[in-house]
């Protein structure tokens, strides 16, 4: 299967949140493909087990290191460019993947949406705006990849802070992809992953079994790669529960609440439950 030239061996990979989940089947994907990777994360004890893992597949275990940081301030995404530019001499790819987990609701506390919007939200723009700039300037083939949630799209009610952060990373994500296609000579590309139930870190500590409707964090790289390599911006992940036929619909009737002048998060409003079966069933 060819890949995005950013993924190539010998190259060198930033991937935040790099641990646990999603993060973590990235990082040990580049190792398998031979490059050199730099794991980022804010779990200390999770992070030097996870480093130590994939050092040990590497071919050069010096190729494979582990920084500590927090991606919601921006001199600890500068320091960790640094230390990659540093270690590498470039960054081919970055993956800003660290998050929060939900859990702010419309009137929760204004800790828990500091801390959710400062890792979901914050962390994607501290490393656009730290990386990006460089990644242009080295006058080769780069890719930055956002991890989104269909949440950040459809918008489902008890998670506003999630929905919100989400929602950002959408945003940016779309005006750095045409920053960078009106930028002459630029050879960097950006990509929006739109990931789904994935048994992550944040599902196994609610269970130990991952449910039959999530997907694996290996499962989301083997999607996501293809479509890397073919260019699309726009990597919206099946699970097992939805098809993307499923998915476009709902995405659909959630932007015609705009259009049709009805109420917002009208999918979850009584009087539009049958429309809204009748709907998926067309």
């Amino acid at each position: 299967m060819p890949h995005h030239p950013a993924l190539a061996p010998g190259r060198a990979a930033v991937i935040t949140g790099a641990a646990s989940g999603i993060g973590f089947a990235m990082a040990e994907r580049c190792v398998a493909l031979g490059m050199k990777v730099c794991m980022a994360d804010v779990d200390e004890a999770a992070l030097r087990a996870a480093v130590g893992l994939l050092a040990a597949k590497a071919a050069n275990q010096a190729d494979v290191f582990a920084i500590l940081i927090d991606v919601s301030r921006r001199e600890e995404v500068e320091r960790l460019q640094d230390h990659a530019i540093d270690a590498f001499g470039e960054v081919s790819f970055l993956m800003n993947n660290a998050g929060r987990e939900g859990g702010g609701t419309m009137f929760g506390g204004a800790e828990r949406w500091e801390a959710i919007l400062g890792a979901n939200l914050w962390g994607v723009v501290n490393g656009v705006q730290v990386f990006g700039p460089k990644m242009v300037e080295q006058g080769r083939p780069c890719a930055i990849v956002n991890t989104g949630s269909k949440q950040g799209i459809t918008t489902p009610p008890g998670d506003t802070a999630y929905n919100v952060s989400k929602a950002g990373v959408k945003v940016v994500t779309e005006a750095l992809q045409h920053e960078l296609r009106n930028i002459e000579g630029c050879q960097v590309t950006a990509h929006l992953l739109v990931s789904g139930f994935t048994f992550t870190g944040f599902t196994r500590a609610r269970t130990s079994e991952k449910p039959p409707g999530a997907c694996t964090p290996e499962q989301v790289i083997d999607f996501l790669l293809p479509a890397m390599a073919r260019g699309d911006f726009y990597i919206l992940c099946p699970d097992n529960d939805v098809t993307r036929a499923m998915d476009e619909k709902r995405i659909r009737w959630a932007a015609e609440d705009i259009i049709q002048n009805r109420p917002p998060l009208s999918r979850w409003h009584p009087d539009y439950k049958d429309a809204f079966a009748t709907f998926m069933e067309s």
